[in-house]
């Protein structure tokens, strides 16, 4: 059977949900283990984190059992499910790879203001007070606030590692969005092919 064919292409295509089940696997499992060791306090974030592994072994759980059974209607809504996806997540992508540093410093803010859970994670990790400012009669869960020494802003920090992070997760996310595409690809190819194994005049 030469690759292209029908037991090629049904390979390849539980190899790639295959990979997509490891990879729901690890953001569940880093997700879980941050809340564990408490290095992330908030809970939006870890059920964020989780809920996008759930799906996307959801996603991968129906492409394979489409993949095995050769089932028309499951393969279909696969395809339909992943090039949402595809289009979504390559957006995203795209956006997280152009953002100058003042939109960068504008999405931070933005987040940095809605969760209070969020801030103290940042201030005790990056070891930072405030966003844009330092209040020395507030509160803060630094080190050198504590410690009664000098404190930077956790802007100017965060924006050391900004550009990279965001030029990483877009690397990746564009990665990844490159095999969703080859997914919907190999899940239509496959559709349309007939199984040798069964008659040869039905098309399953």
């Amino acid at each position: 059977m030469v690759c292209g064919g029908f037991v090629c292409t049904k390979n390849a295509l539980c190899a790639l949900n295959i990979l997509y089940v490891l990879v729901s696997l690890l953001l569940i499992g880093v997700a879980a283990w941050g809340k564990w060791f408490d290095l992330v306090s908030s809970i939006r974030v870890v059920a964020g984190v989780i809920g996008v592994g759930v799906f996307l072994f959801l996603v991968a759980f129906v492409g394979l059992c489409g993949a095995l059974k050769h089932h028309q209607v499951l393969l279909f809504f696969y395809m339909i499910i992943l090039f949402i996806v595809f289009v979504v997540q390559f957006s995203v992508s795209c956006a997280c790879l152009a953002l100058n540093k003042d939109q960068q410093n504008h999405l931070l803010e933005v987040g940095w203001n809605k969760s209070e859970a969020t801030q103290k994670d940042v201030e005790k990790t990056l070891d930072c007070c405030g966003f844009s400012s330092v209040s020395y009669n507030g509160t803060c869960e630094a080190r050198c606030f504590h410690n009664k020494l000098t404190c930077d802003t956790c802007s100017n920090t965060i924006q050391q590692y900004a550009g990279e992070v965001l030029r990483f997760v877009g690397g990746i996310g564009l990665f990844f969005s490159f095999t969703e595409i080859l997914g919907v690809w190999l899940a239509h190819r496959y559709r349309n092919l007939k199984d040798p194994r069964s008659n040869p005049g039905a098309f399953l």
